[in-house]
């Protein structure tokens, strides 16, 4: 009997260490490429494109970073660029947020006919390519005068189907009796989905205010059809026309690709704790 619970055990302990070896193996293929990013921005040029790679800069080019944020002419558009993409990203991340609780809410607590056809038929939507509507989307948005505009960047993307299913699957395992509580005290329905529901959802709030935040500050396709001046590209758009400009500087471009990780990497460090306790909205309603 000792004999089997020691191979058991033995056992237990080799698969262990194999489920940590491939965990670290996988851990770093998926860190490479941004320390590859991290290293080459201190570079110098030359140095990017050596083979053998030297993992470890022979000198700190302070330089890359002035000439990714002065850019080819000098006119230090960049710092403009990243305004926009804050400005739209944060919009669209809170009215993500506000429109997705309120229908997720309404799909969750409230019982009308033909609920689950109208949540099916949202989550439908998202097995519909984006490159399928987009060209649709824009003739729309031109036609509403919206180009060339922060509302043709931010209104298309303030609602989206992932959004109300997060909500929807987090709000189903809301406590029903507090609400319930909450109308015999007089309580009004807005008054209840404000501080009742929204202040008591922050893990799913959270979850889903980073995912549309770093949905938007990467995209690149619809701000290059709708932003064709400058004053209103975004930090996507301005990696791309810096990448032609400067042609062959990799050490620049590698600076822009590092500061333009920066903001999305302090967002996620700010609210992790409740990003990772928001992974529970992928499960809610199962149980």
């Amino acid at each position: 009997m000792n004999q089997m619970t020691r191979t058991a055990s033995e056992t237990l302990n080799i698969s262990g260490i194999l489920i940590k070896i491939f965990l670290f193996i996988t851990a770093l293929l998926i860190l490479l490429p941004l320390v590859f990013m991290l290293t080459a921005a201190f570079m110098p040029r030359l140095e990017i494109v050596r083979m053998p790679y030297r993992w470890i800069p022979s000198r700190i080019e302070w330089s890359n970073f002035y000439k990714a944020i002065a850019g080819n002419d000098g006119n230090f558009v960049f710092i403009r660029n990243v305004g926009n993409s804050l400005f739209v990203s944060v919009s669209v991340a809170i009215l993500t947020v506000i429109l997705s609780s309120i229908t997720g809410y309404g799909l969750a607590k409230f019982r009308f006919k033909g609920r689950n056809v109208v949540f099916m038929a949202i989550m439908m939507t998202m097995m519909i390519p984006f490159e399928t509507i987009m060209v649709p989307l824009y003739m729309v948005v031109l036609n509403l005068g919206m180009q060339n505009t922060y509302q043709g960047l931010i209104i298309p993307f303030m609602m989206n189907a992932f959004g109300v299913f997060i909500m929807r699957q987090y709000l189903q395992t809301f406590p029903t009796d507090m609400l319930d509580a909450a109308r015999i005290d007089g309580c009004t329905e807005p008054g209840i989905f404000v501080k009742i529901v929204l202040i008591n959802s922050g893990p799913a709030i959270a979850s889903l205010a980073i995912l549309s935040f770093r949905q938007q500050w990467d995209n690149l396709l619809w701000p290059l059809m709708v932003a064709q001046e400058k004053r209103l590209k975004t930090i996507p758009t301005y990696i791309v026309s810096f990448a032609e400009e400067k042609f062959a500087d990799e050490g620049a471009m590698m600076a822009v690709a590092l500061l333009a990780c920066v903001p999305v990497v302090i967002m996620f460090i700010t609210l992790s704790k409740y990003f990772v306790g928001g992974s529970s909205v992928y499960t809610a309603g199962k149980e």
